[in-house]
């Protein structure tokens, strides 16, 4: 979809210096043609997007006094108001509405305005499912789950009964939301295991993303919530019982065992393990493959952690070379 230059700028809250030309699509500035938008996000990339076939650059404060070839977007925070200038370039493709011939739909079932239930897709008794959303092949939708406006279920998604979505949530091919969690008490007689009643909730709150094949379980006896604007890649692995705050970030192949709590703004590596009844407090950011210890409390907005068990990465990297060091003698 082409756009001016200027209807951009009045989207993402920017400025035009130059020529108000018309763009049509987005690029990485090695591989950009004419009639690309790209960006840069420091001065020393400044120059390169310049000579670049792009026919325009959004970028920071840092671009706006030198004399530049090219017009220019100046936003204060160039990658974020490149992302939303990609919305406005490609918006969302009209989703299917209606139900489709070979879906089952429980006679019970309530569909909102303009809902789409998509090919081999089966809709459990007493559903609800809100304006506007559309849950894709193959998906099922257990019983009394209730799905809020504007979700997006890809193919393949499994939703457990009594499972609560927000509005404005994307489920990737082939999650599982809801299922029992992993909890079993063992008899000290025989050696052998009972299941713990897996009974909770799962509710997962506005503008979530879950990744392809993550799985999130229902509560034993209570609700494992994630809040809203949680991020959550692909191959993620959260147990049941755990709290999840607003804005979380959590790259691929990460675990939380039960009853973990990560509170507002954290961000989480791939693969890091986070055992039962952590807390990570607000803000903080676990670094890849890091491994955190049952109960284990961890705290320090801003602060980089890093390890097994995760220490602040500063302490981290003197342990390293400490070690190293250690070694060099070891040698000699």
């Amino acid at each position: 979809m082409n756009r001016r230059l200027s209807e951009i700028g009045e989207f993402v809250g920017g400025r035009v210096i130059g020529k108000d030309v018309e763009v049509s699509a987005i690029s990485s500035i090695d591989s950009a043609a004419s009639g690309d938008l790209v960006f840069v996000e420091d001065e020393k990339n400044l120059s390169r997007a310049l000579k670049s076939s792009a026919s325009a650059i959004v970028a920071g404060e840092f671009a706006q006094n030198p004399p530049s070839s090219k017009p220019l977007l100046i936003a204060a925070q160039p990658r974020l108001a490149f992302a939303r200038a990609a919305q406005l370039l490609f918006p969302a493709p009209a989703r299917q509405s209606g139900i489709h011939p070979t879906a089952v739909v429980h006679p019970s079932a309530r569909l909102g305005r303009d809902a789409g239930v998509a090919e081999r897709a089966v809709i459990g008794e007493e559903v609800e499912i809100g304006d506007r959303s559309y849950i894709g092949p193959g998906s099922v939708v257990g019983a009394k789950a209730v799905i809020g406006e504007d979700c997006r279920l890809y193919p393949n998604v499994t939703i457990y009964p009594d499972v609560r979505l927000g509005s404005r949530v994307i489920i990737h091919a082939g999650a599982v939301l809801g299922s029992d969690g992993f909890g079993y008490v063992r008899d000290v007689t025989t050696g052998r295991y009972t299941k713990f009643p897996q009974i909770g909730r799962l509710e997962i709150e506005d503008d979530v993303e879950v990744g392809a094949n993550s799985t999130i379980d229902r509560g034993a006896l209570d609700i494992t919530r994630i809040s809203r604007g949680v991020k959550i890649d692909n191959l993620v692995h959260i147990g049941h019982n755990c709290r999840v705050g607003e804005d979380v970030v959590i790259a691929a192949q990460t675990g939380l065992s039960g009853s973990a709590v990560v509170e507002k703004g954290v961000v989480i590596g791939g693969q890091v393990g986070i055992a039962d009844h952590v807390r990570i407090s607000e803000g903080a950011i676990l670094g890849a493959q890091s491994g955190i210890p049952s109960k284990k409390i961890i705290r320090g907005q801003g602060v980089v952690f890093w390890g097994t068990p995760a220490r602040p990465i500063r302490e981290y990297l003197k342990e390293l070379a400490v070690l190293a060091r250690l070694a060099k003698r070891e040698d000699v």
